[in-house]
């Protein structure tokens, strides 16, 4: 049962690839499309915005079923989506191929959560969780760099292909090793939808919304800073982006072993960091060893911080975890449409350096209410 986990985290890698790969090509869709980044961030924003929406009640509505079914399903929504996006077909119908699977995205990252937690002993379960976000971090460290490189050297579409052919693999594993999960229903429906009404739930989930949002204002484009505001070329950006990704790794692995010892200290410690990471980005200036060194730090506690939040957010969810996966990923994501879409009103109006400063403040505010929960709320 041990190897459940990393299929279901193959899944993930192949929908957070899909997800996260327009990062580093939004200059070349915006250019092929002559439209602003702004209008050309909505394929990012408008997918998480959808996610936030709709997730979590089509996950609740689908948990009678075999799970099992419900994340092949998703992830063969997520390939024809890829194929469609590859076509390139007018904007309009890119953003809604775009959009179509982020219906199921967290329908898929609910499911391959609970798949990989109830195959595994319960003293593990906490690493099994892990596994499940190493999917995000691999995601982050080859999907993103990989998708940036194969549209300088070849083209964007070429770059949806890539998502096309992760997500089959995903599929195929998926169907052959995953065994049925049909749905024993452990928590009832008022109590999962009783979440909402929890005070410390949604301050938390709040919280982490926030937080998200920050780190999203300036990764959101991260290929349109780096090109505008250090003058870097496309071959320089996906280097970037896979130290970026590689120190990930790493970020995800330390924030499993500190959120172990204290969760709130992880979380208070990890927005300060976010935080100084920010105000020296405003400094950079070309491909030099201090634009290298900071590019590294950020990648490490960025991802890191996706499973803190996760953490963060589930630990007010006794009692309906499974629920509160779905919200977790919800919130995720309305903080990157927040982030993004903010981000990109700023760099039409100010210009893309200024993104940082909303950075800044999305993580203040995270900051301020995480200490409000701490003052106020013992759990």
């Amino acid at each position: 049962m041990n190897k459940i986990k990393y299929i279901a985290a193959l899944g993930i890698f192949g929908i957070i690839t899909t997800e996260f790969g327009v990062i580093g090509i939004l200059p070349q869709i915006a250019k092929h499309y002559d439209i602003g980044m702004d209008r050309a961030g909505w394929l990012l924003s408008g997918f998480a915005l959808v996610i936030a929406v709709c997730g979590p009640w089509i996950t609740l509505a689908a948990s009678r079923f075999d799970r099992k079914k419900m994340m092949v399903i998703a992830l063969l929504l997520f390939v024809v989506s890829n194929i469609l996006s590859a076509l390139a077909p007018p904007f309009w119908l890119l953003l809604l191929a775009r959009i179509l699977p982020a219906f199921l995205h967290p329908l898929y990252f609910s499911a391959a959560i609970y798949a990989a937690v109830t195959n595994a002993p319960v003293r593990d379960r906490h690493k099994a969780t892990a596994v499940i976000f190493g999917g995000v971090s691999i995601a982050t460290v080859l999907g993103v760099p990989m998708t940036t490189y194969f549209a300088e050297v070849f083209n964007w579409q070429t770059a949806f292909l890539c998502f096309g052919v992760i997500n089959i693999l995903a599929v195929i594993t998926a169907l052959f090793f995953i065994p049925p999960m049909h749905s024993i229903r452990e928590t009832s429906f008022r109590t999962q939808i009783g979440l909402l009404g929890k005070p410390v739930f949604l301050l938390q989930a709040i919280t982490t919304s926030l937080m998200i949002a920050g780190m999203f204002a300036v990764y959101g484009y991260f290929a349109e800073f780096m090109e505008k505001v250090n003058h870097l070329n496309g071959v320089q950006i996906s280097k970037l982006l896979l130290l970026f990704g590689i120190l990930g790794v790493a970020g995800n692995w330390v924030a499993g072993k500190l959120l172990s010892k204290s969760l709130a200290g992880t979380f208070i410690f990890a927005l300060l960091l976010l935080a100084v990471i920010y105000i020296l980005l405003y400094f950079t200036n070309g491909y030099n060893i201090y634009t290298i060194a900071l590019t590294a730090i950020w990648g490490f506690v960025h991802t890191a911080c996706f499973i803190i939040g996760q953490s963060w957010i589930s630990s007010a969810a006794k009692g309906a975890e499974e629920f509160a996966n779905s919200l977790g990923v919800a919130f995720t994501n309305l903080g990157i449409a927040l982030g993004t879409t903010i981000s990109g009103w700023i760099i039409i109006n100010s210009g893309i350096q200024y993104t940082v400063w909303a950075s800044i403040g999305f993580i203040a505010a995270a900051l301020l209410l995480a200490m409000v929960k701490l003052s106020f709320f013992r759990s």
